[in-house]
């Protein structure tokens, strides 16, 4: 019996020693925030496409209108001698995006529609519901940060796991190396390009757009008066509501990517559970050779 479970004993090292020990690395709260996060941003991109629907130009300054040359993003569509076709214009520059933006839908039943019908909530035509569930998930993601703020501050992940220091700065030209080459080290600890990343979506992106969501509503004119005036006027307020947007989904897609080169089961136990998988201990190649 002894030899026996010695030798299980022995067999589980074994294979702790290739795999890497598991640690826990994402705290309750984290994991917590993280997933509420997810579904928020999900109900407030799709909404706020339906939203932009609406009106589907972006301007600086103001004012808008047909009396001003002031549009930096438009959706639309045209006709043309083939028929009507779906356009997008970014700073003066046209492109044909005929069924997807600008003129989309079921063959024999397109319509104009800047976004189509699968990328929105509803996917109807309903700015009433669009607003309504836009409103909802804004107030459940500003609630959301503020808990993982006061969160972090007690539990010292911010300080522990955010907070970029000397030598994350000093390490940041090899870790990009390391992503382009995509070797990854699984550790505890977050890599400079995680921190800089991580701390930009929740320091600056998700501050931005919240607060250029405040600068949009005629409500919030009198409890914070001066926002709109910071961001240079409620259109261009609602063009950088718009940029971040964008920049949250160009960072999903990269997230998704680099979990899963890195690893997804691992990563996914990781902000499931909290537990997370670590590389195997480097082995003293000097002692390896002493004791030899």
């Amino acid at each position: 019996m002894d030899t026996t479970a010695s030798r299980e004993t022995e067999l589980e090292r074994s294979v702790q020693m290739r795999q890497g020990p598991l640690v826990y690395r994402q705290s309750r709260w984290t994991r917590l925030t993280h997933w509420t996060w997810a579904v928020a941003l999900f109900f407030l991109l799709l909404s706020g496409l339906q939203i932009f629907n609406a009106r589907p130009q972006l301007y600086i300054g103001q004012e808008s209108g047909f009396g001003y040359d002031n549009t930096v993003f438009q959706i639309g569509a045209m006709n043309t001698e083939n028929g009507p076709r779906g356009f997008t214009r970014i700073f003066g520059h046209t492109f044909d995006t005929t069924g997807v933006l600008g003129w989309s839908g079921p063959p024999g039943r397109e319509r104009a529609r800047a976004f189509p019908s699968w990328a929105t909530i509803p996917s109807y035509y309903d700015l009433g519901t669009a607003r309504v569930v836009h409103f909802f998930f804004a107030w459940v993601l500003g609630a959301t940060l503020l808990v993982w703020l006061v969160a972090s501050l007690v539990n010292g992940h911010m300080r522990r796991d955010l907070v970029p220091r000397a030598a994350d700065i000093r390490s940041l030209p090899r870790d990009v190396i390391d992503h382009v080459k995509l070797k990854f080290h699984h550790v505890r600890e977050y890599n400079t390009l995680q921190k800089l990343a991580y701390g930009g979506i929740l320091f600056i992106l998700l501050p931005l757009m919240i607060l250029t969501g405040f600068a949009m509503s005629p409500s919030m004119d009198s409890v914070l008066p001066f926002l709109n005036e910071v961001f240079g006027g409620r259109q261009t307020a609602r063009t950088i509501h718009f940029t971040v947007m964008t920049l949250l989904v160009l960072f999903f897609i990269v997230h998704m990517l680099m979990i899963l080169a890195a690893g997804p089961l691992n990563e996914l136990r990781s902000i499931v559970t909290g537990w997370y998988r670590t590389d195997p201990p480097e082995r003293d190649d000097a002692n390896d050779k002493r004791g030899a």
